[in-house]
């Protein structure tokens, strides 16, 4: 399994796109921090609410073009067929191609720790709430895994990568946000409104964002990361 994700690390990485991906994320996240209207410098006080908000719509591109060719390129090459011939069950090809995607992206978040550390030392008196930027990182992560699952259960239909992307694309959208705008329709104010908002990652990720780790998010993101890849599992069974 661990060999499967270091060829995915290795993959990503061999050529100028996978690092590309992983700046121009940095430079937009960055860019609304910092730069853009309503950013921390014109607010006045230290705060990442910005970037926590923001960042899941730049996960949502970046993880879709890091797992668009999890599984689509081994399929057009005809590397699967060599793939399967290893002594290695259909869940540990999955684990692998996971875990490598997983922490492609995860190395991709971790210099915004920079943003952290300078919004602090600006700080002219209290800084950030560690707490809640704790509790945001670790939603973000989890959100990031379970997007990741979604790119790779997605990837594993298709031999073409770009169809991939834009199907993980939506997917990501849909379980993200969609929840939440289905629940904004007035006939579901009456209290339905709010189971529905439920079953969104978006309500997760923000109750997790708060600083409080609740194990029903907690339950709710492994469920979530678990369903996908036993799809992605089946998928590769009739492969």
């Amino acid at each position: 399994m661990w060999s499967i994700g270091k060829k995915e690390l290795r993959q990503f990485f061999s050529s100028l796109t996978g690092y590309i991906a992983i700046i121009v994320f940095l430079l937009v996240n960055g860019l609304v921090l910092f730069v853009f209207q309503n950013n921390i410098l014109d607010n006045g006080y230290a705060t990442l609410e910005n970037f926590f908000s923001f960042a899941p719509w730049i996960m949502l591109f970046l993880v879709s073009a890091i797992t668009m060719r999890s599984f689509a390129d081994e399929y057009k090459s005809g590397t699967f067929e060599l793939l399967r011939t290893r002594p290695l069950t259909a869940w540990q090809i999955v684990g692998g191609k996971f875990w490598g995607s997983f922490l492609v992206a995860t190395i991709a978040l971790l210099p915004t720790l920079i943003y952290y550390f300078t919004i602090n030392h600006l700080a002219a008196t209290t800084g950030i709430d560690a707490g809640a930027a704790s509790g945001s990182y670790l939603g973000l992560l989890f959100l990031t895994a379970v997007f990741t699952a979604i790119g790779i259960c997605v990837s594993s239909f298709t031999t073409n990568a770009v169809v991939a992307f834009i199907i993980s694309l939506i997917a990501c959208i849909l379980l993200y946000y969609g929840f939440s705008a289905i629940s904004q329709m007035p006939a579901l104010r009456n209290g339905a409104d709010y189971y529905i908002q439920m079953l969104g990652i978006d309500f997760h990720y923000q109750s997790i964002s708060r600083g409080v780790i609740d194990t029903r998010d907690i339950i709710y993101f492994l469920s979530v990361i678990f369903f996908f890849l036993l799809i992605t599992k089946q998928n590769l069974l009739k492969q």
